[in-house]
C-alpha cells in the first residue's frame, strides 16, 4: 500500500471526504469514497472511484458538472478548491492558447449547450488541443438530453480518474519532501 492511501486511510471520514473532494466535485462521490476505504491498492481506489460514480444520480453529477469552468475560461463559478482550479487550468491549457476564432466559437458553443441542456459543458480536456475541443462540442450539440447526459457524465469519470493519479502523486510528492 502506498504511504499516501495508508494516511488517507487513517483520516477522519469528514476529512477524508473533503480531502479527496477536489478529485470530482460531488459530495456523495467524495463522501462514496470515504466510506469505501480503507484501499490496499490504487487499483482499488481507481475501481471504487468508478463504481461510486456510476451509482450516483443526476442531481450529484450536475454537481461536479458545476465546479468545472467552462472550457477556454479560467474558474468556475462553484470551484470545489485551489486545486480543482489549478487542475481545470492544467487540463485546458490547449484551450486557453487557441487563436482568437477558436475561443470565440469555443465560448458560443459553450452558451448554446448551456441553453440546450441546462448545464456546463464538460470534456475530458487533457491531450487534446482547442480545435478537437471545438468539434467534439458541436457533435454533442445534436445530442438528446439523455445521451447527453451520460456522454457528460463518461467525460467527468474519465476526468475524475486523471485527477486521483495527480492527487495521489501531489501527495507522494508532499510526503517525499516531509523530513
Amino acid at each position: 500500500m502506498s504511504k499516501v492511501l495508508a494516511a488517507w486511510n487513517a483520516r477522519q471520514s469528514e476529512d477524508a471526504a473533503t480531502e479527496i473532494l477536489a478529485c470530482c466535485g460531488s459530495q456523495a462521490w467524495a463522501r462514496a469514497m470515504a466510506a469505501g476505504r480503507p484501499y490496499a491498492a490504487e487499483e482499488a481506489l481507481f475501481k471504487k472511484a468508478d463504481e461510486a460514480w456510476w451509482s450516483l444520480n443526476e442531481r450529484d453529477w450536475m454537481q461536479a458538472f458545476a465546479c468545472h469552468p467552462r472550457i477556454g475560461e479560467q474558474a468556475a463559478a462553484a470551484a470545489g478548491s485551489e486545486k480543482f482550479a489549478a487542475w481545470s487550468i492544467e487540463e485546458q491549457a490547449q484551450a486557453h492558447a487557441a487563436d482568437e476564432a477558436v475561443r470565440q466559437s469555443i465560448a458560443e458553443g459553450n452558451r448554446k449547450y448551456e441553453q440546450r441542456f441546462g448545464f456546463t459543458y464538460i470534456v475530458c480536456a487533457t491531450g487534446r488541443s482547442a480545435e478537437q475541443m471545438l468539434d467534439i462540442l458541436n457533435r454533442r450539440l445534436s445530442n438528446y438530453r439523455g445521451p447527453e447526459i451520460k456522454e457528460a457524465a463518461e467525460q467527468q469519470r474519465q476526468i475524475t480518474r486523471l485527477r486521483l493519479g495527480k492527487w495521489l502523486d501531489s501527495n507522494q510528492e508532499a510526503m517525499d519532501k516531509t523530513p
